[in-house]
């Protein structure tokens, strides 16, 4: 692994920023693990502001190596950066420890503290970090027009669509046009509010968002990068291009789910119907039982259901996974 991927998995980017600070842009460093790269001109209101996030699960490796390369080979050519960026590695600690946490998911806390907000896990070390994280991309993204929030993971098991995103909010044709590009097979849209770092960009930023789940979890340093090259692709030309005017003509848009219901562990009495190993988009049919709660449960409604994120194992009050419908695109 290059000395450059090894220090921006510690949130370390000095040796990118330099190179940008002396094209004229204007680096800021809020958060270690977060880096912001700006042009300093007056025109800002129409340029995309864009944040990516990795590493919010420290397991999650890929796409913090992905992000390494990028930023590597574009510090070599500055001035090819088409917009205003913040890159953001979310769990340095988890990342250092090749957890996927220290205290608790991190991805489950990305909401308003207590009394409007969360209640849960105040004291952990990933509740500070994404009060943290809140603040800084709230600042970031204040008074701007045009926002997305890329954050990018993988997932923890095998998929029928080895690469799909969770869109929260409306969906955005031109942003469902790109994930296509990006080589997103499918987009599962969930409207209602989460309290994932792409659902609170959404639901109190105004930005267009997603949560990436790009193939399988792999250890830093050996992740094969080559099953990521068309995304790595779309973001390379994101990163210098923009938003370019022929994505409206694409046809790649991902096949589209809506997120039907969400399989919440209410108690330890939570448990699956099916393996905990199940792929992730496997179809189940209309009113089959999929989990027991107590007397409580959990059935697959009127149409054919596609889980998503088993895993009955988290935390009591957390999500055990997702079941969504197939919806027409």
């Amino acid at each position: 692994m290059s000395q450059t991927r090894s220090t921006f998995a510690r949130g370390e980017f000095s040796s990118l920023v330099s190179s940008f600070r002396q094209t004229g842009f204007v680096v800021h460093e809020p958060l270690p693990g977060v880096v912001q790269i700006c042009r300093p001109d007056n025109d800002a209101g129409e340029r995309l502001r864009l944040l990516i996030s990795v590493g919010v699960h420290g397991d999650e490796t890929a796409p913090i190596e992905m992000m390494a390369l990028l930023l590597e080979e574009l510090a070599r050519n500055p001035q090819a950066l088409a917009l205003d960026l913040m890159v953001a590695v979310g769990n340095i600690d988890a990342i250092a420890q090749s957890k996927r946490f220290i205290d608790v998911d991190l991805n489950r806390l990305f909401t308003p503290p207590a009394p409007t907000g969360r209640t849960q896990f105040q004291g952990s070390r990933e509740a500070l970090r994404a009060d943290q994280l809140m603040d800084v991309t709230a600042r970031f993204f204040e008074g701007r027009p045009h926002k997305w929030h890329l954050d990018l993971h993988t997932a923890i098991r095998a998929s029928f669509y080895p690469a799909f995103a969770i869109v929260p909010g409306s969906p955005n044709d031109l942003f469902l046009r790109w994930l296509g590009s990006a080589g997103i097979q499918a987009a599962v849209l969930n409207p209602d509010a989460t309290v994932t770092f792409s659902a609170y960009t959404c639901r109190y930023l105004g930005a267009i968002s997603c949560t990436a789940e790009l193939g399988r979890i792999g250890e830093l340093g050996k992740n094969d990068l080559t099953q990521f090259s068309q995304t790595q692709h779309a973001l390379d030309a994101l990163l210098r291009a923009g938003v370019a005017p022929d994505l409206l003509q694409s046809t790649l848009k991902p096949r589209l789910f809506r997120v039907a219901q969400e399989l919440i562990k209410r108690s330890e009495a939570f448990h699956l119907t099916f393996d905990g190993h199940t792929q992730n988009f496997t179809e189940f049919a209309p009113h089959t039982l999929i989990a027991r709660d107590g007397d409580f449960s959990y059935r697959v409604g009127d149409q054919p259901e596609y889980v998503l994120f088993p895993n009955p194992s988290v935390r009591v009050g957390l999500r055990a996974g997702l079941m969504a419908v197939s919806i027409p695109g």
